[in-house]
């Protein structure tokens, strides 16, 4: 049985209830990454009944039923239009931008990021600790972080660049000068990493 989560705190407050989203349509599903919209029917959840989007998310195997009525709270948009992918590369070439010292903030700070959705702000985190991963090293915890963002990066590009999924990736680490292969791991930061940190529960549900 689908199990019901919802994390008031994972993502931002929903500005429309409109929900737009067709079948075939490719989208993105922050935390997930890209996948398609497979089907849009009404279905009885706990007694209610509501109109759900069933999203299947490629790169990881997984689909998701997110409610027609909740797809702004939870942050789901179409994939990125040519202009942006333009906006998206410039950001992954440029410098990196500042971030708290501290593991702990810095954490916290790309996290938040992460969160908003927004592939601009994605972008910025997977350049950013994809230049500290070259110059320093990464925790654990924030190797973990950097592991996930470029996976959920790459499933937006193969959709917006019409690249497979092994393409996207390889792409992703050109762009970046990254070794997906890397063990370097920062000496100096071990870390306590809260439960709800590595475990963001998702407001949907899942297959």
């Amino acid at each position: 049985m689908p199990e019901i989560t919802t994390d008031d705190d994972l993502f931002e407050p929903a500005l429309s209830t409109e929900c737009d989203f067709q079948v075939g349509d490719n989208v993105v599903y922050p935390h997930h990454g890209a996948g398609v919209v497979k089907s849009r029917a009404p279905r009885k959840v706990l007694g209610e009944e509501r109109d759900y989007l069933k999203i299947r998310i490629l790169h990881n195997d997984m689909t998701v039923h997110v409610p027609c009525d909740q797809a702004a709270q939870v942050g789901l948009r179409r994939v990125i239009d040519e202009a942006t992918i333009r906006e998206v590369l410039g950001v992954l070439g440029g410098p990196c931008t500042d971030m708290p010292k501290n593991w702990n903030r810095r954490f916290k700070h790309n996290r938040e990021k992460i969160k908003t959705g927004d592939i601009h702000e994605l972008a910025e985190v997977v350049r950013n600790l994809a230049v500290r991963e070259n110059e320093k090293g990464l925790s654990t915890g924030e190797k973990q972080m950097f592991t996930r963002a470029k996976k959920v990066l790459a499933s937006e590009l193969m959709y917006a660049l019409e690249k497979s999924e092994e393409e996207a990736e390889a792409y992703l680490d050109d762009l970046l000068g990254t070794n997906p292969n890397a063990e370097a791991v920062a000496d100096d930061e071990v870390e306590e990493v809260d439960e709800a940190d590595e475990n963001d529960a998702e407001l949907a549900l899942q297959d």
